[in-house]
């Protein structure tokens, strides 16, 4: 029987006043019917409509499926980290409104994190076709339609055996035959979290624990393609086939950059030392640049007729948008080989070393 009231929230539990000012937000919804808490360990809370939900793994398969079958509203409330702070007036209205409207799987929003005695506002990407990355950012609360969720899991199959990628699994599911709706507004605030260095996000993936988060996420991921015919087995892979365009140069050196005024001059001069038996170019894009990068790219390209300096139009591009920016310019070459902006080929042959690679194995990538 559905509920009365439409909401399941459901979100792990860390003892501290963030998860405690969580559970009072939700406590005081009229649009929450219960609230389910994820831990390893039973615990007592005396809170209305609070549950305690007992689990091995919190993000697990076979736990993600305990919570889908435990509920009996019509959407699931799916909060990642118990940081929130406030809600903006009428903003799981609007969640819900959201996924009444367009018939959505899911509906995330923008928001707000509080950074001591600043706000800051947090806008996020539009979900598209192709948006199949493990940390696309949804933000930390979500709304999943459990009706979306009983449709996919019937016709698709029930979530893998995973340790860590349950969500991802889902989210995946849902969005082969559901709508993933953003609404372009903040709508809560959230005790902004300690992010991790870039050089920490840059090595994660040599963490052996990491290393088997992502073999189980690629078996994921593996399971989608298939499941909406884009799986090519390695035995049916084609060998490149010789372009009979006439391209500018043989191959150009992609540097997308942003803000790397102490770098991006040594990089740039590592792609003019490259030694070749054929044409190439250095395409830099200029991801907006507001610490002098751009003069210094600009400078070095007056110099050099070899550097390509391009300033997209658009502001919001990440760097898949910028090599998209460089891979349909009428001066990019046939071989389109990333460096990126803070890094130095390590002799003056590798560029050869690449393309020659690419002409005797007739590789695409």
């Amino acid at each position: 029987m559905i509920g009365m009231k439409p909401l399941t929230a459901v979100l792990p539990y860390a003892f501290g006043p963030l998860s405690d000012q969580t559970l009072d937000l939700l406590s005081e919804s009229p649009l929450v019917d219960s609230i389910l808490i994820l831990h390893r360990i039973p615990i007592q809370i005396k809170r209305p409509k609070v549950k305690s939900f007992v689990t091995r793994n919190l993000r697990s398969g076979e736990t993600l499926l305990r919570v889908i079958n435990s509920i009996q509203t019509r959407y699931l409330l799916y909060i990642s980290e118990p940081r929130i702070l406030s809600f903006q007036s009428q903003a799981l209205e609007k969640f819900i409104e959201k996924a009444e409207k367009k018939g959505s799987g899911i509906v995330y929003s923008d928001f707000y994190e509080q950074e001591e005695e600043r706000t800051i506002y947090h806008p996020l990407n539009d979900y598209q076709w192709g948006s199949v990355r493990d940390d696309f950012d949804f933000g930390p609360m979500i709304l999943l339609s459990t009706r979306a969720i009983e449709k996919v899991l019937k016709k698709y199959g029930l979530l893998l055996e995973t340790e860590w990628g349950a969500l991802y699994d889902l989210r995946l599911k849902i969005s082969i035959d559901h709508r993933i709706d953003h609404l372009r507004q903040p709508l809560y605030t959230v005790n902004q979290k300690k992010e991790l260095s870039q050089e920490e996000r840059r090595f994660s993936y040599l963490d052996p624990e990491n290393r088997r988060v992502q073999r189980e996420l690629e078996t994921i991921f593996t399971d989608y393609l298939k499941k909406i015919g884009a799986y090519i087995p390695p035995g049916f892979l084609k060998s490149a086939k010789p372009m009979k365009f006439p391209f500018h140069v043989e191959a150009s050196v992609i540097l997308p950059v942003r803000n790397r005024k102490e770098t991006i001059g040594e990089a740039m001069r590592s792609a003019l030392c490259q030694k070749t038996d054929f044409p190439f170019n250095i395409i830099v894009i200029d991801n907006h640049s507001t610490d002098g990068t751009t003069t210094i790219v600009s400078d070095l390209a007056a110099k050099e007729s070899r550097i390509v300096h391009l300033i997209p139009k658009r502001r919001n591009l990440g760097i898949g948008g910028c090599w998209n920016e460089a891979l349909h310019h009428p001066l990019c070459g046939r071989y389109a080989i990333q460096l990126d902006s803070d890094d130095l080929y390590s002799t003056p042959y590798t560029l050869q070393t690449i393309v020659d690679k690419f002409r005797d194995g007739k590789f695409a990538m």
